[in-house]
């Protein structure tokens, strides 16, 4: 199969992006099916990293990130890479000099599914990366690979354009089309849990609103 970068993508509106970077990865997970979300190894690199953007993704052999530099020419201000090997990795395929020229680009953050390095320096430039690992072996820049093309990332399947949020809960990805559906649902799903949330602050227990008395029941609870 030939390896390939594509230049072009469609992407969402900005306005659904933004949104949906706001209701958070907890509540556009619940609010899309408990759908989308990368396995919970992907964690951010500082406590307060968050971020939402579209995906530009880049298909890489591991301990080589020639692709994410290629990636970075076809990016635009506001989209996110999206990394992933084709074989297990945990070496540290991204530094400060990438966040860099990714800063100089406007690209909002990366969310790989390998070994990040310098961490102190990307949290010092306030560049925001979600990784497997944190490892300082080195990498090299001789194997090719593809961008914008669909991949696996930490289980989540992850199209070019597709819109990708990650905060201190993890990564969840919205697929494109759906982007704007799932911003108004996680709005109906946030307006109810602020309703739910008075309701606790009141003293009414779960228990009763939920209706989980009849649950207890019906499983054969007893109390004494």
């Amino acid at each position: 199969m030939p390896h390939k970068i594509f230049r072009n993508i469609e992407r969402p509106d900005r306005d659904v992006v933004e949104t949906l970077g706001r209701q958070g990865v907890a509540t556009v997970h619940e609010a899309q099916g408990r759908t989308g979300l990368m396995k919970p190894h992907m964690r951010p690199i500082y406590p307060a990293a968050r971020i939402a953007g579209t995906a530009v993704t880049v298909s890489s052999q591991p301990g080589d990130n020639l692709m994410i530099h290629a990636a970075i020419e076809v990016c635009q201000p506001g989209d996110i890479l999206v990394v992933t090997t084709t074989s297990e990795s945990t070496d540290g395929m991204f530094g400060e000099l990438l966040g860099v020229s990714c800063q100089a680009h406007g690209i909002h953050g990366l969310f790989i599914d390998a070994g990040v390095r310098d961490t102190a320096e990307l949290t010092e430039m306030g560049f925001p990366v979600w990784a497997k690992a944190i490892s300082a072996q080195g990498t090299v820049k001789n194997t090719a690979g593809s961008v914008n093309v669909p991949v696996v990332c930490a289980g989540a399947m992850v199209h070019p354009g597709d819109v990708v949020i990650g905060d201190a809960d993890g990564v969840v990805v919205v697929p494109r089309a759906n982007a704007a559906t799932v911003a108004k649902a996680a709005e109906i799903r946030l307006a109810k849990e602020e309703r739910t949330r008075a309701r606790l602050r009141n003293g009414e227990l779960g228990l009763d609103f939920y209706g989980l008395r009849t649950k207890l029941k019906e499983l054969g609870v007893e109390y004494e």
